[in-house]
């Protein structure tokens, strides 16, 4: 029944993109009534959200006000500008609509009673009715309407007009201005004023009076008599404008001058025109009976009540003045040559105080005196405030270098390269050894504050140094589209923002170091230190907001602030000190940590920056530094988060928003990051953007982890630290020693070796180390590993291996089970079992050497033999492989044999869960939560392992979930390749390939180099895990990996550059009842130009978005496109038997056939029956295949039209239209 009233899903979107098609269609007719358009506008919003569309109010509103008639702008504008739209109700809006429409009927009505009376008084009409008047039409009727309903807008009573009112104690006059050359004699609508005697002081602000005129003429401070001009009347008679000046008034307090007035001695009244203080650039607003003006940087400088005749009245004290300047001839230039080429301000100033007698009126004249230019010319001062400012982040950008600075630091630092923002002036600084270094940090800083702000640098105003102004620079902004402002030479004043903020940043500089004696060595510390607090205080330029607000729109805590240089008492870790040592050793405090949210601490004694949370400060302390001198180099150690009683200090969330970012520690090149178990302090956050483009709502509620950064942090852009390659260069970091000895503890602890002799004729198989700095999924570091690898290349199979196979996850599945958990509500955990080859039990007898750096001493000549596999070993994926497949199948696990890397586990009451495993890495999920928490806690007993929670980063898969759906995407992978590629600061295109592109191998052009095109090819093959709408463009460079020209090479950068403007998008799996197969398959024909091969393609959609995919050229030569079509069908019906299996391992076996669409009607006719003899005969057998799984119905191949064949974008280069409306149909989406 629901179905039949209300239609299905797909038949409820077609009714709602047509509502929203007459929705924006829709106008207001010439003639309607405001109600009546109220009506309909809000009929077809009441049937656009019954049908599930979202209508805001606001929305609603806009469109009322965009669709009305003409008649109705000057209200529309008016309501714009005073109200707040996005509050403004629909009732709201329809009042202030129906007072205009009463207005406006009162007014029409008016104009055609008036228009009777002239008439009659000046005899015929030209109407065809009989007798006298104008009125008479084809009726026989003399009035138009009738004057018994008419209600008086003064007195609310029937039969008169308001200007009729007997309340009224005169008629009222309308006035206006008339040009002096241009005499017009149409009458305006203009204010209504009364012709009764004013009261002094008394202005009436007028909405329909083109000029301020008064008639006093002694509040006139300068009066200009020369000047004259006409006020017309509604009487149609005119009255002279006897001269223009200025008036000044006191209003609340504060004295205000009106210029631009008339002085009309006839006028009874005195006016303020609305429209010219609008000119003036006040903004003037009328609501609640009250009339606003506001002036837009002084704010509110009147407000004018409503009086009972409806009209508002300024009550101000004049402020009579003599007036000096009423003149009616200027000898301004005389007098000036007179007193010997005086400043025009000091012959005003003459007159003004009557310093002298005699002195005539004074105005400053347009033209320049060449006299006083050659005399008197001198250098412009510099304003104090500049006249302009940006109105958004990153319009302009101030830069300086200052420097050299004396002494230098301990990594021979001697320069503070500053940027600062000039809209929220939010301050960066960086340390350089060398000038030269400017370019590109300049590049680093680009970068980082674009992708945060999500806006481009468009201005950047520097002096003229060498740094700013070389080829490279100038290049570089160019291309960027960077306009540049340098300062005049020898004029560093018109870099003002950058001097001064380098001078505020030495001057606090000197006083932090000089207040806690701290050498000045360590004047960077104490720099970063003094920035990250200035970002965090009141500037004057920047009202009621710190430049940190400004920027970020985040309120800063400064509650963990502590002084600089103060004494600080750190608590040593357990596994750092012995029984009898001090549990806390002294250190001074350098600030906080820009990676971690903990202080930035100097050991005095190791000389090492320590960070750390767990300290306890005496901020009226300083350490003694005459008597222990710390000049050495600094060493950086990160400690770990561990158990203890110190104060809990609550940190601000510096997540990508730091500002010091060249810090000392990391200019002597060490790069430290944040391990996942060392985030020391939870912080609630308010959950700030990192870019300016909104979230789509169905991310508002998802969890990000620690926040998603894909551009390297600029202590990242200052030193690049690379994984070291030898054991020498790994033992002299701490880290990477503290990695080493927890691989061997690992090691230890799981019984993997036993030292032993070397049996006689065994050569043991050497090892090394092999050393990695892992990653979280926004590019932060995670840890740092070292992993022993034995030198399995030395192994011979049949003596110390045999087999070696160990199958892993097909990315397939792991799309299956995300799209499956996605319409099902599931929560998809992850495990990750640490050091997993060490689990694999070897069958055979394995010796190897022991390690460097652990050999143990009096025991050099002894070796080790494994008792479980190492890493580097051709059979440890193998045994590992099957330790856990065996454990699995002995505790009631079921292995998907279509993937064995696929378990399921059911019990009572169709409870389920799943598991796939990828080597170290094991997913599951599950309808039933106490099922998930028993596998999570046994497997942690069983095997050694990190229990990650959430499904978040998968094989470089970013996963993020929410109760509505499950969004895949490699964002940090893309911007990896194209960093790597060096297409970070490409111009994106909007497809990969360009319509009907034909690549050849033999095209010509210069052979570029192979390796780095495989590279491309493989580093975008990978991307194609998340990408569909990749997948054709890669496969179709991959075929070009032997012998590549500049041809290919164009094409591969293409394609990255079509990801440089992707790099966000992903696919959405939602939430939905709908969970139906649906298999897309297409073929081009011939489309290979070399050996005339067509291309197969296919995709697989399960719910909202697509789970499996494949572009590939044909094995054979097609004689037609039914037979290309024909070998597509059979390919993807392979696929088809393989998903359905999966799918009924996992539980869902309601798919009785797949439904199999096809642009090619022939070949669905061949699948049914052996018809097209001809065409068909020469077939290989293998491809009927396709015939007999059709013939026992599981499939069903259907017909759809090319437009909405899915499978296109796998066989050819589309047109724009259509390749984004594919696109989107895989269920790709943009992430934010």
């Amino acid at each position: 029944m629901k179905q039949k009233f209300q239609g299905s899903t797909r038949v409820k979107r077609a009714q709602l993109q047509a509502l929203r098609k007459e929705f924006e269609m829709l106008q207001m007719k010439e003639g309607e009534s405001v109600n009546s358009y109220f009506a309909r506008t809000l009929k077809i919003a009441k049937s656009m959200k019954a049908i599930g569309e979202s209508m805001q109010e606001s929305v609603i509103t806009a469109k009322i006000l965009r669709s009305m008639t003409t008649q109705f702008n000057y209200v529309v504008c008016s309501i714009e500008e005073s109200n707040n739209l996005d509050t403004m109700t629909i009732d709201e809006l329809q009042s202030s609509l129906l007072v205009h429409e009463q207005r406006m009927t009162f007014s029409t009505a008016e104009e055609q009673v008036m228009q009777t009376v002239v008439d009659e008084k000046g005899g015929r009409g030209r109407g065809r009715g009989r007798g006298r008047g104008s009125f008479r039409g084809r009726g026989r009727g003399r009035q138009l309407f009738n004057k018994a309903e008419v209600e008086c807008f003064k007195c609310h009573k029937l039969g008169h007009f308001q200007y009729e009112c007997p309340l009224w104690e005169k008629k009222a006059h309308y006035a206006e201005t008339e040009d002096k050359e241009e005499q017009e004699d149409e009458l305006l609508l203009m204010a209504l004023v009364e012709c009764k005697e004013g009261k002094k002081g008394e202005w009436f602000l007028d909405s329909g009076c083109s000029n301020h005129m008064s008639s006093n003429k002694e509040w006139f401070s300068e009066l200009d008599e020369n000047f004259r001009h006409k006020v017309k009347l509604g009487n149609d008679t005119c009255i002279a404008v006897m001269g223009k000046g200025s008036v000044r008034m006191l209003v609340n307090g504060i004295i205000h001058v009106i210029t631009h007035v008339y002085y009309v001695p006839e006028l009874k009244n005195n006016l303020l025109s609305i429209w010219q203080l609008q000119e003036k650039g006040l903004s003037i607003t009328i609501q609640n009976k009250k009339c606003n003006v506001v002036h837009s940087e002084r704010g509110l400088i009147m407000e004018v009540r409503m009086s009972a005749n409806r009209m508002f009245v300024l009550t101000a004290t004049m402020r009579v003045e003599t007036c000096f300047q009423a003149y009616a001839e200027d000898n301004s230039q005389l007098w000036h040559n007179r007193l010997g080429h005086l400043s025009y301000d000091g012959l005003k100033t003459l007159v003004s105080k009557q310093m002298v007698t005699g002195l005539s009126a004074i105005i400053t004249p347009q033209e320049i005196c060449t006299h006083c230019l050659a005399g008197k010319q001198h250098r412009n001062t510099m304003p104090k405030k500049s006249l302009w400012r940006a109105s958004k982040r990153l319009q302009l950008i101030h830069a300086d270098l200052c420097g050299p600075i004396q002494p230098t630091s301990n990594s021979n630092k001697k320069y503070i390269l500053s940027f600062i923002d000039d809209l929220s002036r939010k301050t960066w600084v960086y340390f350089l050894s060398e000038k030269s270094e400017t370019f590109s940090l300049f590049k680093g800083f680009k970068a980082l504050v674009e992708k945060e702000a999500g806006e481009s640098i468009i201005c950047l105003r520097t002096d003229r140094g060498g740094e700013f102004s070389s080829k490279a620079f100038e290049e570089f902004c160019r291309s960027q589209g960077i306009k540049r402002q340098l300062t005049a030479a020898y004029t560093p004043q018109q870099n003002g923002v950058a001097e001064r903020k380098n001078r505020t940043i030495m001057n606090m500089v000197r006083s932090m170091l000089i207040g806690r004696q701290v050498p000045k060595i360590f004047w960077p510390e104490a720099t970063k230190w003094c920035v990250h607090i200035l970002n965090r205080s009141p500037t004057a330029v920047v009202q009621d907001q710190t430049p940190e607000e400004a920027w970020s729109g985040v309120k800063p805590s400064v509650g963990y602030f502590r002084v600089f240089g103060c004494l600080a008492h750190v608590h040593t870790l357990d596994q750092q000190r012995i029984k009898l040592d001090d549990k806390s050793k002294q250190c001074v405090l350098f600030g906080v940590s820009d990676e971690s949210k903990a202080y930035r601490l100097f050991d005095p004694v190791n000389k090492k920056i320590i960070i750390s949370k767990d300290v306890i400060f005496e901020e009226h302390k300083s350490w003694n530094w005459e008597q222990n001198k710390a000049e050495n180099q600094l060493e950086i150690v990160e400690w770990e988060e561990h158990e203890g009683n110190s104060t809990e200090i609550q940190f601000e969330d510096k997540s990508n928003n730091e500002e010091q970012q060249g810090t000392e520690s990391q200019s002597a090149g060490t790069n430290v990051r944040n391990k996942s178990h060392t985030q020391i302090l939870e912080i609630p956050t308010k959950g700030r953007a990192r870019r300016h483009r909104r979230e789509p709502v169905w991310m508002t509620d998802y969890e990000k982890g620690e926040g998603l950064s894909y551009i390297n942090n600029t202590s990242a852009m200052l030193v690049t630290e690379t994984d070291p390659v030898t054991v020498e260069e790994a033992v002299k970091s701490k880290k990477w020693r503290d990695a080493m000895v927890k691989e061997m503890e690992a090691i230890e602890r799981n019984q993997t070796w036993e030292l032993t002799d070397v049996p006689k004729g065994v050569k043991p198989i050497g090892v090394k180390w092999v050393f990695k700095t892992k990653h979280k999924e926004n590019g932060e570091i995670d840890k740092f590993k070292a992993r022993l690898v034995a030198k399995g290349y030395a192994q011979h199979y049949g003596v110390d291996y045999t087999e070696v196979f160990a199958p892993v996850a097909k990315v397939d599945t792991i799309r299956i089970i995300l799209s499956m958990a996605a319409q099902n509500g599931w929560i998809i955990f992850q495990l990750d079992v640490k050091s997993a080859f060490l689990h694999g039990e070897l069958k055979e007898e394995i010796y190897v050497q022991q390690p460097a750096e652990f050999i143990k001493k009096g025991k050099e000549e002894k070796v080790y033999k494994l008792r479980k596999a190492l890493y580097g070993l051709k059979q440890a994926p193998r045994a590992w492989y099957n330790r856990i497949e065996a454990y699995f199948l002995q505790n009631g696990f079921e292995r998907c044999f279509c993937e064995h890397t696929l378990f399921t586990k059911s019990a009572e009451g169709g409870k389920i869960l799943i598991v796939s495993l990828y080597v170290d890495d094991l997913i599951y999920t599950g309808n039933d939560g106490s099922m998930c928490n028993d596998f999570r806690n046994i497997m942690m007993s069983k095997f050694d392992m990190t229990d990650l929670g959430k499904m978040r980063y998968f094989l470089g898969i970013e996963i993020l979930q929410n109760a509505h759906g499950i969004f895949m995407c490699q964002r940090k992978y893309a911007y990896e390749v194209l960093s790597r590629f060096g297409m970070m600061e490409c111009n994106a295109v909007k497809n990969p390939l360009v319509p009907r592109t034909k690549l050849s191998r033999n095209d010509a052009g210069t052979k570029v180099d192979a390796t780095l095109f495989k590279q491309v090819v493989g580093s975008l093959m990978y991307l194609t895990a998340t990408r569909p709408d990749l997948m054709y463009g890669v496969s179709l460079i991959s075929r070009f990996m032997a012998n590549p020209t500049e041809t290919h090479w164009s094409a591969a950068k293409r394609i990255l550059r079509y990801l440089k403007g992707t790099t966000e998008f992903g696919i959405l799996y939602k939430k939905e009842e709908d969970t139906t197969l649906v298999a897309y398959t297409d073929s081009d024909f011939a489309g290979d130009i070399d050996d005339r091969k067509s291309t197969s393609g296919f995709v697989f959609s399960l719910g909202t978005g697509a789970v499996s995919w494949s572009s590939k050229k044909q094995p054979i030569v097609t004689l037609s496109t039914t037979e290309s079509e024909y070998i597509a069908a059979a390919s993807c019906a392979c696929q088809c038997i393989w998903i359905k299996r999966i799918l009924e391992t996992i539980g869902f076996k309601e798919h009785k056939h797949i439904l199999v669409l096809c642009d090619s009607n022939s070949a669905i006719k061949l699948s049914e029956n052996p018809v097209f003899h001809g065409r068909s005969k020469h077939i290989d057998v293998r491809f009927h295949f396709l015939r007999d799984i059709v013939r026992e119905g599981k499939i069903k191949l259907s017909y759809c039209s090319t437009y909405n064949q899915v499978a296109d974008i796998m066989t050819k280069p589309l047109k724009l239209e259509q390749f984004v409306k594919i696109r989107s149909m895989l269920g790709m989406i943009e992430a934010s």
